[in-house]
């Protein structure tokens, strides 16, 4: 979008904040680059240039706007709607893995050469991949600085920087404050006001996930409530709890829908994982989608218009774990929603890693699949076909090359899925949809969407409905969340409001 000027210039002048994360805006004059929704009065169109990326603006001299924090802003919707070689670099370096593994590492996980991948990024995004992962570097060392206790130097490590020197410099270029000065600016801020606030809990961060309006939580957090794991999974206080596995450890994080954000709070036993741990959690609850596309184009189903009218911004409850999504939905398969949780809960138990959790009733992290690699079979309570669909998941993804991950190839691992025992269209279209994030994902023979098309009028039949649905592509994933809302079930509900 960058590249339509007229187009970017109407929306900065609007101060339109549905198109933040879309596209940055650099003023010539300030040498300062902002989000189109940015409150200070708009530059001169003359004055104004466009970049795709804030990885981009900073990368061409534009140090970040004081007033409308650019680098917090929601992340561009792209990265979630496609599922080409960009936007799956895009996914893995928001979830750190160019800090962990290199651009090497980033381009063997994508099966491309590291050349490829930094020539596509620059040409689409104006930005290779380790300007990408320090534009990143300095929003979290930002969120560190302003909202923790922290010394200096832990949070130059926690953020991924490589030397105390490297983060100064970095801190100072993109934001024209030194470290001491950000955290002295933020102090002097009112309540209420900036990306967080400080915790008085050692490893303990709370901070506010920026998202696109609008969002209607009930189906988000209803869902997630509903179907949770004991042990790992809890509402509590308001508020939907669960463990992390973490690549430098684990962590506890409480998500609480609040007015024009998600309150997050996190629990961490190494700050290194922060920026993985903020990915997921906006991965977990789809916070980077864009409703108005969304509604916009289902809104033009008469029968479903209703429904979006009347609760709209509904997104996908996904999942912080691609593979412990995949064992969930084996161990649901022809049971009820109590009876997944106990299976699940067993599971949990029996091979889970024990946590910590002085603030809640949460025990273990869910088991990865090298810990149920172990697992005897014939002590599972399920019947013997999906005893087999577990244990040929877990070999799949132990050693069979299947990866359920935030950077995945959705078409390959559809493919690799459909090939095991025991996951027929159901379980593979709900691991597309959940785990993998395919926006187009749909479930036509799912229970819940069936008794909704009846009611709605539309066909029942799977292939029929698979005609029908053809209306609401790219976004079909959604659809089912409206489809679902039609129905009398926890899910739709925030927990509270069935008290």
């Amino acid at each position: 979008m960058h590249e339509d000027f007229e187009r970017c210039v109407r929306a900065v002048q609007s101060k339109d904040s549905r198109f933040d994360g879309w596209f940055f805006t650099a003023v010539l004059t300030t040498g300062i680059y902002c989000r189109p929704g940015c409150p200070v009065h708009p530059p001169k169109p003359e004055n104004m240039t466009f970049y795709p990326s804030a990885a981009a603006a900073q990368q061409a001299g534009f140090r970040a706007c004081k007033r409308c924090r650019p680098d917090a802003s929601p992340g561009s919707p792209q990265w979630n709607e496609r599922a080409d070689l960009v936007a799956r670099a895009m996914r893995l370096i928001a979830d750190g893995v160019v800090d962990r593994d290199g651009v090497p590492g980033l381009a063997g996980r994508l099966g491309y050469s590291t050349r490829q991948v930094e020539r596509q990024l620059l040409a689409e995004l104006g930005a290779g991949p380790l300007a990408l992962a320090r534009a990143q570097r300095a929003q979290t060392a930002r969120l560190l600085i302003e909202t923790s206790a922290l010394p200096m130097g832990d949070v130059a490590f926690a953020a991924g920087f490589s030397s105390i020197r490297t983060f100064n410099d970095t801190v100072r270029e993109v934001f024209a404050l030194t470290p001491t000065e950000l955290r002295a600016r933020a102090a002097r801020r009112s309540p209420g006001r900036g990306c967080g606030t400080a915790s008085d809990v050692s490893g303990t961060l709370s901070l506010r996930l920026p998202y696109r309006t609008p969002l209607t939580p009930g189906n988000l957090f209803g869902h997630l409530a509903a179907t949770a794991v004991p042990g790992v999974e809890e509402w509590r206080d308001g508020a939907y709890r669960r463990t992390l596995r973490l690549p430098y450890g684990h962590g506890i994080v409480a998500l609480r829908p609040e007015a024009g954000h998600i309150g997050c709070r996190l629990s961490l036993t190494d700050w290194r994982d922060l920026s993985h741990a903020i990915s997921r959690c906006r991965w977990l609850l789809d916070l980077d989608a864009d409703p108005v596309a969304v509604d916009g184009l289902l809104r033009e189903d008469p029968l479903l218009a209703p429904h979006v009218d009347g609760s709209p911004g509904r997104r996908v409850p996904r999942t912080v774990d691609g593979a412990e999504f995949a064992v969930r939905v084996v161990l649901g398969q022809q049971v009820s929603t109590a009876a997944a949780r106990t299976l699940a809960g067993r599971l949990v138990t029996a091979h889970g890693e024990p946590v910590a959790d002085p603030g809640g009733g949460l025990t273990h992290l869910f088991p990865s699949p090298w810990e149920l690699a172990s697992l005897d079979p014939e002590r599972l309570a399920m019947p013997r076909a999906r005893r087999a669909a577990l244990t040929g998941l877990v070999e799949a993804l132990t050693g069979g090359g299947l990866d359920l991950d935030v950077g995945s190839d959705w078409d390959k691992a559809r493919a690799q899925l459909a090939a095991l025992p025991g996951f027929g269209p159901w379980s593979v279209e709900a691991v597309a949809m959940r785990a993998l994030g395919d926006p187009d994902a749909f479930l036509p023979t799912d229970l819940g969407v069936r008794l909704a098309a009846d009611s709605l009028g539309l066909p029942t039949t799977p292939a029929a409905l698979v005609r029908r649905s053809a209306a609401w592509r790219p976004w079909r994933a959604y659809a089912v969340q409206y489809l679902w809302a039609t129905g009398d079930h926890p899910i739709n509900v925030l927990p509270d409001d069935r008290n």
